[in-house]
């Protein structure tokens, strides 16, 4: 989300490759310069090609010509994550078993802050190309989205203050969890308010933690009570 105040990025960490293959890893991948630049990579996809583009624009740092801890703009930083999508696919995509076909793709939201400019928030798609955040439309999904969508589409505002965002984050991510098996916690969030240039600090949601058992809780009884409270049709 890019909102007035700041940005939130939060993403589950369930991968699947069918029922029995569930696992843990992490989507949340943070690039950072305290005092100078913040930017911030979720995906979703393949996860064989989101690992190996996160780890290709690490190693990347280490050595000469542009990186994300280099490039001067957000938008620069959106081309070269873009760029090395296409590169990681160029390479892996090729499949030379007949007759099986895999899907390769990864989506990536990159989000931020640099210095000398306002935070920014970018879609970047499988093919590399992407669109930015704006006033109108403040946020992005990736990956599983319609369970968690329409809680967003009704709250939701550019105006609306980072912790209600929180808040609402968390209740779309409760919806989603529980009706799709795709998506499952601990849920990674951050939160980052606008100029603030500080170290990133990544708080781990789990089934465990009474905030958000206490906003499922309290989320489910208050659909439940509207619900009752709403006429009865009354042409059968």
């Amino acid at each position: 989300m890019r909102l007035a105040e700041g940005l939130i990025f939060a993403s589950d960490t369930r991968t699947n490759a069918g029922v029995d293959h569930i696992a843990t890893f992490r989507k949340m991948h943070v690039f950072e310069q305290p005092g100078d630049r913040l930017i911030v990579l979720l995906t979703s996809g393949n996860l064989a090609t989101s690992q190996s583009v996160v780890g290709l624009l690490r190693h990347r740092c280490g050595l000469s010509g542009d990186c994300l801890l280099t490039v001067p703009n957000l938008y620069q930083a959106a081309v070269l994550v873009g760029a090395t999508v296409r590169e990681i696919l160029a390479r892996d995509s090729f499949n030379p078993t007949a007759g099986q076909s895999i899907d390769f793709g990864c989506s990536i939201l990159l989000g931020g802050q640099i210095q000398g400019e306002e935070p920014g928030l970018f879609n970047i798609y499988p093919q590399g190309n992407f669109i930015e955040a704006s006033v109108d439309t403040p946020y992005f999904q990736i990956g599983e989205a319609k369970y968690g969508k329409p809680i967003i589409d009704r709250v939701l505002r550019y105006q609306t203050p980072l912790k209600e965002a929180a808040k609402c984050t968390l209740i779309s991510f409760d919806s989603t969890v529980r009706s799709n098996l795709s998506v499952g916690l601990p849920i990674d969030m951050m939160l980052y308010r606008t100029g603030s240039f500080t170290a990133a600090t990544i708080c781990r949601i789990d089934g465990s933690d009474p905030y958000f058992n206490q906003l499922r809780k309290g989320w489910g009884e208050g659909l439940r009570k509207v619900f009752a409270k709403l006429p009865d049709a009354d042409w059968f």
